[in-house]
């Protein structure tokens, strides 16, 4: 073996460089040049930082800017941009990073009082000149007892948290200036391929606004989402009474003992916004005969619409199910996605036409027959195999699907007589004071153990379906947030902890050839952060049993 060179696959083609020899390095000798689009690499399908040195046989691919990956990286660099401004122009304030709303991140202002709007203006404009001078992105190698000094002596205590059950005897941070951070993930090669982005004054704190992956040279306009915002402040309270900002807490509760607590608290908090939910539509009865449900994929509504239905009757009303799976069109009716395959999840797929008719019978008090759709043929089951139904007297039609707050599907009713819910995931949780857990990723974790556990898809599956059903979350779902009567958060705080017992090994099973190895990884380093809790802290009633399985609830 010869030790002092590594063949290099890069482009389909194999080249011979000295061992050691950088990743930018090597686009450089073959390429000449490095676009600003080019954010990181993959090298043998884990992603690095362009300054990574190449010591074995290795292929090398870009991640560039339009992929998933090259927006978390971007995304990443640019918030760390805006904490080195915030050292230099305000360094008595602190920004603690929150939740994601569209496409920017809201960020908590701890410090003397600032003007809001002009601190945000003074931020962008530094950040600007940042940009401007081409910063590398440092990543440096020490030893765990260097950084824990270095976080003690300036207060880090999110931080130290979050290494006090690292077992390494190294860690990697991060800057581009005087601010040091940990480095969890890759960052951008420098300050120059981080042209656009914006910050602005929202609610009582800062977002900091990226580019659309499809457009990395201008912000779409901004559109304020109230609702969703209401949700995150209601989230932070939940966090105050839980005491859990970050990772780190949540590890020492799962070793001291007082895990169990917190858990019984955190589903309390739930049980008593559901229960608020249904006494709002009781409030409502004599005008409200029609509630809808919709989220995105793995946010937990089946259980949520369980648990609601226990509210409902204790307010006396009945809950009855209509379910859009019986509305569908013909298969070969189906409209054609802008893959060529066919789009079950468009509008289009429901039979409209029938669904109005029948919905507005129903909500008069009409006898109709409601139709049985069989997935084997593709075809509804002959008239005689429907089913007749009417509402009674405290009965409430109870919808469930991705398109329940589209006003098209239920336009046949009118405003004041429905009631729109919609759930999602909202991580409640942080990495630390600086860096945020993807929203995205939370349901990702849910949704490949349920798929393992529960409709027979393995993880690599489930990560080659993923962006496929994120497309059409963007298209059906996310535009009609806003429009719902109210929104339900269905994180848990302490989930990604109970899921990673189980998503860790369906992950292993990921192989290294494999398209999806890149995500499987990147996901088995964020989950390596967690102490671990057992599954039977779950009560059984709770949403994340509709993942892991054991729920009082039949589905």
């Amino acid at each position: 073996m010869n030790n002092t060179t590594v063949e290099v696959l890069y482009r389909g083609q194999a080249v011979e460089v000295p061992a050691g020899t950088r990743v930018d390095e090597l686009i450089r000798k073959v390429d000449g040049d490095i676009p600003s689009t080019v954010l990181s690499a993959l090298v043998n399908r884990r992603q690095v930082m362009l300054d990574f040195p190449l010591r074995g046989r290795s292929e090398v691919e870009l991640v560039v800017y339009g992929s998933r990956s090259g927006e978390l990286v971007y995304k990443r660099s640019v918030s760390l941009m805006l904490y080195e401004a915030c050292r230099e122009l305000y360094p008595e304030v602190r920004l603690i990073i929150g939740q994601s709303l569209g496409n920017s991140y809201h960020y908590q202002v701890e410090g003397d009082g600032h003007d809001l709007k002009a601190m945000a203006a003074r931020l962008e404009k530094r950040m600007r000149e940042i940009h401007r001078e081409k910063r590398p992105f440092v990543r440096q190698t020490v030893t765990i007892e260097e950084i824990e000094d270095y976080l003690r002596e300036r207060g880090c205590t999110d931080k130290l948290a979050l290494l006090s059950t690292r077992r390494s005897s190294t860690v990697h941070t991060i800057s581009c200036g005087e601010f040091v951070d940990l480095a969890h993930s890759p960052y951008a090669p420098h300050t120059g391929c981080l042209p656009t982005f914006g910050v602005m004054a929202y609610g009582d704190g800062l977002l900091l606004r990226f580019p659309r992956r499809g457009n990395r040279e201008r912000l779409a306009a901004w559109t304020p989402k109230p609702k969703l915002y209401a949700t995150y402040v209601e989230t932070r309270d939940w966090q105050e009474l839980l005491n859990i900002h970050h990772v780190g807490q949540l590890n020492r509760l799962c070793l001291n003992g007082g895990i169990k607590d917190m858990v019984r608290i955190a589903e309390s908090l739930h049980e008593k916004k559901i229960a608020q939910i249904a006494d709002e539509i009781a409030a409502k009865a004599d005008r409200v005969r029609l509630v809808t449900i919709a989220g995105p994929s793995s946010s937990g509504k089946t259980t949520f619409a369980k648990r609601l239905g226990i509210q409902l009757r204790v307010n006396g009303l009945e809950p009855v199910s209509l379910s859009l799976d019986d509305y569908y069109v013909p298969r070969a009716e189906t409209p054609i996605g802008e893959d060529g395959k066919p789009d079950y999840e468009a509008l289009g797929a429901i039979d409209l036409k029938l669904f109005h008719q029948q919905l507005r019978d129903l909500l008069r008090g009409r006898e109709v027959l409601t139709p049985r759709y069989d997935f084997v043929t593709g075809e509804r089951k002959p008239k005689e195999k429907w089913t007749p139904m009417r509402l009674g007297d405290r009965q409430v039609i109870v919808i469930e699907g991705i398109h329940g707050l589209d006003h098209r599907l239920t336009q046949s009713v009118p405003p004041d007589e429905k009631y729109r819910i919609y759930i999602s995931a909202l991580t409640q949780l942080a990495i630390d004071d600086h860096n945020r857990i993807f929203t995205a990723d939370a349901r990702l974790i849910r949704r490949i153990v349920r798929d393992y556990f529960f409709r027979g898809f393995s993880a690599e599956r489930t990560l080659e379906l993923w962006e496929r059903v994120r497309r059409g979350e963007g298209k059906w779902i996310f535009p009609f947030q806003e429009e719902a009567d109210v929104m339900f958060n269905s994180a848990l705080v302490y989930e990604p902890a109970v899921l990673k017992t189980f998503a860790i090994r369906f992950l292993l099973q990921v192989p290294r050839t494999s398209p999806s190895y890149p995500e499987a990884f990147r996901l088995l380093k964020f989950l390596s952060l967690f102490v671990p809790i057992f599954p039977d802290e779950v009560p059984n009633t709770s949403i994340l049993r509709e993942f892991i399985g054991g729920s009082t609830f039949d589905y």
